[in-house]
């Protein structure tokens, strides 16, 4: 993996999904950032084990994952039964689907991969590898565009907050609100802030790690040390992803998204949310209907109250809901929306 010692073209040399001959190469993220270290899944099944374990994770990178694991499932079931693979696979589409129940993206990717099959003839992988790549190649071009509307909206501003993961390592390459603030950087922007994001330190091991490959300085903070920060006024921007935006703007992204929202409003820090389109889920009309997803109590608990029988037990849900009236813009690659709501959104449903 590419070095921080010098900077790089665009700041952007990592890539956590690389296809090969022999199926999708997965970095795991699990292990950043002390061991750099990808394995090769071959299966659907084996795509889907990689994004319920969080190896591969992000909303974007998710759904780039499921498409390429549709790519797996055809080659494998076409192989064993060539006239009656298109049935066959339905089983391992669903397996895909069930993987991440909140990254609408998943669902997206796997509508695209679906429509592609019922006019292919013959052998099916060279359509659907070919489908599958172009959905990676154009994330990337669209976090690019995000990119470049959001750091627009950043100049003169002293310095931005982002919290988890929204970089390569969450996408198909360069990243949505980390994306923006790669863009941020060049054009000026050099105070950088990120959160630790707890539990599963996003933030701590895998956005700092992926800045220092990319030789951009930033600071990292604890996630309870960001309303000082923002009192501070050492920061004006406050910048998250998305893992599903309902019709009227409301959000829900990592856990501890809504709680910043709420203290950059209280200290006029302007907040947010850099997603492409595919995260909206338009059929969701507000954020009370996305479903939650909660992750087992034992990543939360010390070992000593992990144990059968303790009186102690943990709450872990994934995700929170951040309220549109608290997002000062919504960026995607179709545009931004400033002040969401159900009727600004539609401009980014007119838009395609």
């Amino acid at each position: 993996m590419p070095s921080s010692s010098s900077p790089k073209p665009f700041h952007d040399t990592v890539r956590a999904l690389q296809w090969c001959e022999q199926g999708l190469r997965v970095l795991d993220q699990r292990r950043l950032p002390n061991v750099v270290e990808y394995e090769t899944f071959n299966s659907a099944p084996g795509v889907a084990e990689a994004i319920a374990s969080m190896r591969v994770r992000g909303a974007p990178a998710i759904g780039i994952a499921a498409a390429y694991g549709v790519v797996l499932a055809a080659r494998q079931r076409y192989r064993e039964t060539p006239d009656t693979w298109k049935d066959a696979i339905e089983a391992d589409l669903a397996v895909l689907a069930g993987s991440r129940p909140t990254a609408v993206n998943l669902f997206w990717a796997l509508d695209r991969m679906r429509s592609e099959i019922g006019a292919i003839e013959g052998d099916p992988e060279p359509t659907l590898l070919q489908a599958a790549r172009f959905i990676h190649e154009e994330d990337i071009a669209a976090n690019r565009k995000m990119g470049q509307l959001g750091a627009s909206l950043l100049v003169g501003a002293g310095g931005v907050l982002t919290h988890c993961n929204t970089g390569s390592l969450a996408t198909g390459g360069y990243g949505t609100a980390l994306g923006v603030v790669r863009s941020a950087y060049r054009q000026g922007v050099t105070r950088i802030f990120a959160t630790e994001t707890r539990p599963w330190l996003q933030g701590a091991r895998l956005t700092v790690w992926e800045l220092e490959q990319d030789g951009i300085p930033a600071t990292l903070i604890a996630d309870s040390a960001a309303a000082y920060l923002m009192k501070t006024g050492a920061i004006q921007w406050i910048a998250v992803g998305a893992d599903r935006i309902a019709a009227n703007g409301d959000t829900a992204n990592k856990i501890g998204t809504y709680a910043l929202a709420v203290a950059a409003r209280h200290h006029g820090v302007k907040f947010m949310v850099v997603a492409p389109t595919s995260t909206i889920d338009w059929r969701t009309e507000t954020g009370a209907s996305i479903k939650i997803e909660e992750r087992g109590q034992n990543e939360l608990l010390n070992d000593c109250f992990a144990r059968p029988g303790s009186v102690i037990t943990a709450w872990n849900p994934v995700f929170d809901v951040t309220p549109a009236e608290l997002i000062d813009c919504i960026v995607t690659e179709r545009g931004v929306v400033r002040n969401p709501d159900r009727q600004a959104m539609m401009v980014l449903a007119d838009a395609g």
